[in-house]
């Protein structure tokens, strides 16, 4: 028994002592420039730091990721654990965190807030439109398509002198892609190796060119040109514009598809503050289930510093919907937003070979037809050779036997949602099947892009009815029509089934999010890819314009509402704007509480959307504006004990900040 101990206590120390030689990247914040703002600490004194505590003999790890000089101080590099845990105890470093890896949050829309919410200007502030000439914003994302038509220059005045900013240029992006609209693009050192144990930094890749479409989408919701005549495929027709079409645009290339490097976005958070922004508009966050407190949260830090710096920052609530406690994003000086419907519906319909028909959801351009049946056929009834039906249900990967199902439509089931519908249709397409019938009650209300293969979502009562239909005849057969549009779609707006719910995990008495804006179906400049097979239908060019859902989509709304309002109050600060659109925000449609979907039976209401829809009518003229100065994040905690826990009322009386005496390295004057 004594050996076995001893063996046990051995391989602890073992693997303590492994670990603890696997570097990953650190971010050490340090709170405010001690030196001031116009006086910026030099990148050798974090090299002198970071020297103090990494052995000579690997000398080579001396070097810095990123380096915070501007609004705020620190750095970030490649550290061991013990290492990480030394540089914590050094004076002046208020928190030591590893580099978190964020997720994306991944036009009709803004007609709809003018029409049905109420959103369109007063007619006294009309006149000082060309104001919003002045104002910048940020976008934080995946970089920008400056070809798309979106973001022309055309009847633009001069860039503001104010603007300190940079083009960057790459081997696919020329300092001449940057205009009058879209003054700035930026993107950053990538990190080879998250997570290994190699400590090579990879040098400047790429270009501020967007090649995932993200950031493309949100700085056009936010801020693109009017263009007419926008659609996606036929669907969606219209003037494509953003909130605040002649504010300016600068973008700042932060993430792939596989997600976001946190001390990278700090580190664009930071150049946005020096570059002159106004808005910093990011539709990014931490994982709901991955959250850590505001010390510990890259973009809590960066907004913080740019409140501090009177510049307004925006960020989605995140799409872990419809459970509570899963909204991101939370730190009190953020805007949050969480994402609505609007007034427009995409339906495919489903034919049965006995006559019966079903309104689904999703959207494709197939070029099925009535007068053609297909062979329909349920996903376990073709399971591959040893894959249990359980799976072929599901069309896992795997599970279906690809020579039954060729020619065919396979009905799949969302038992185990692990599996996206995305990867389902994959699976189903790479068969040759004709199309594919998803039954789910999950996300019926946003409606899934497959492109040119025939597909539909429907619910459970209606797959219900459609497995009767299949068990009832020897060749059940089937047909999926094309998409069309659903104008004045009914109930809108709604909050949204992925929309993330409050309250926050973090600060439970913060009412979180904090306001509704569209986020399901929303048209918006895209890249013109045609990579994935099937994107484009046949004889079709890829289309310049998409439609995407999240709450990625609603936070460009509010940012290019802030934007607007900024251009008519110029010296508001950002809690002014942030009151001024949450107590003009409207309850449109009367009870409310019946048209939202998917609550969890003990969530308030309150806690899915904040204080309802986003609106600007009246907000451009709001007298009564509700004052939070950054002195009243740090009034109480002068006289508390290092991370206790203080409260006081601010906003609407009900607001709750989570403070702690470390924040008073960032401010150390309090008067």
């Amino acid at each position: 028994m004594k050996s076995l101990l001893l063996l046990l206590a051995s391989l602890l120390i073992c693997n303590t002592t492994i670990a603890d030689q696997i570097t990953k990247p650190y971010v050490v914040y340090m709170g405010n420039n001690i030196n001031g703002e116009d006086d910026q600490i030099p990148e050798s004194v974090h090299i002198e730091l970071l020297s103090s505590i990494i052995p000579s003999e690997e000398s080579e790890r001396i070097k810095l990721i990123h380096h915070y000089n501007h609004a705020f101080s620190g750095f970030s590099a490649m550290l061991t654990q013990s290492e990480a845990s030394a540089l914590s105890g050094h004076d002046g470093v208020v928190s030591v965190f590893p580099d978190p890896i964020l997720e994306l949050h991944t036009t009709r829309s803004w007609d709809f807030l003018d029409s049905d919410l109420g959103m369109k200007p007063s007619t006294n502030v009309l006149t000082h439109q060309h104001s919003s000439n002045d104002i910048i914003i940020a976008l934080i994302d995946t970089g920008i398509w400056p070809e798309s038509p979106s973001f022309t220059d055309e009847g633009i005045g001069k860039i503001p002198s104010r603007w300190k900013g940079i083009c960057m240029e790459g081997h696919d992006f020329k300092k001449s892609n940057c205009n009058r609209k879209l003054i700035g693009a930026r993107y950053y050192n990538t990190q080879d190796t998250f997570g290994s144990n190699k400590t090579h930094i990879g040098g400047a890749k790429g270009s501020p060119r967007d090649t995932v479409g993200h950031g493309t989408h949100t700085a056009s919701t936010a801020a693109g040109v009017n263009v007419n005549n926008a659609n996606y495929y036929g669907l969606a027709k219209g003037t494509a514009r953003g909130g605040s079409p002649s504010t300016r645009i600068a973008a700042y290339k932060t993430c792939s598809e596989e997600g976001c490097s946190g001390s990278t976005i700090l580190k664009a958070m930071d150049d946005a503050i020096k570059d002159g922004v106004d808005i910093i508009s990011i539709s990014i966050g931490l994982s709901s289930l991955m959250q850590s407190d505001y010390l510990n949260d890259p973009i809590a830090i960066g907004a913080f510093h740019a409140e501090q710096r009177g510049v307004t920052v925006v960020c989605s609530a995140g799409n872990d919907g419809p459970d509570p406690n899963t909204v991101v994003n939370t730190a009190p000086w953020i805007f949050t937003v969480a994402a609505s419907n609007i007034d427009r519906n995409f339906q495919s319909t489903i034919v049965l070979g006995n006559g019966k028909s079903f309104q689904g959801a999703g959207i494709n351009f197939s070029n099925l037809t009535r007068s053609t049946m297909h062979s329909l056929v349920f996903g376990e009834e073709v399971a591959a050779e040893f894959a249990p039906t359980s799976e072929a249900r599901n069309c896992y990967p795997g599970s279906l036997d690809y020579n039954k199902i060729a020619g065919r439509i396979v009905v799949c089931v969302d038992d185990d949602p692990n599996i996206s519908r995305k990867i389902k249709k994959l699976v189903v397409q790479d068969a040759r099947a004709m199309g594919m019938i998803f039954v789910s009650e999950n996300n019926k209300d946003v409606s899934f892009d497959a492109g040119a293969f025939p597909f539909t979502e429907i619910g459970n009562l209606e797959g219900h009815q459609i497995f009767q239909y299949i068990n009832s005849t020897k060749k059940p057969t089937a047909t999926i029509l094309p998409t069309i549009e659903i104008p004045r779609y009914r109930p809108a707006p709604i909050v949204a089934s992925f929309s993330s719910r409050g309250p926050s995990s973090l600060t439970e008495n913060i009412l979180k999010p904090d306001v509704m804006a569209p986020g399901v179906a929303i048209l918006a400049a895209m890249i013109p890819n045609s990579d994935e097979p099937g994107s484009v239908p046949i004889g079709k060019k890829a289309s310049l314009f998409g439609i995407k859902s999240g709450t990625s989509m609603a936070c460009p709304h509010v940012t290019g509402a802030a934007a607007f309002i900024k251009s008519i109050h110029g010296r508001w600060t950002p809690s002014m704007i942030k009151s001024a659109l949450m107590t003009t925000g409207t309850q449109r449609r009367k009870p409310f509480s019946n048209l939202l979907i998917n609550v969890a039976p003990r969530l308030q209401i309150e806690n899915m959307y904040g204080v309802p829809h986003v609106s600007i009518s009246g907000a451009d003229t709001y007298v009564y504006i509700h004052l939070l100065l950054f002195s009243q994040f740090l009034l109480l905690v002068s006289t508390c004990q290092c991370r206790v826990r203080y409260v006081f009322v601010s906003m609407f009386h009900i607001l709750i900040l989570f403070c702690c005496c470390v924040i008073l390295q960032l401010q150390p004057t309090i008067t």
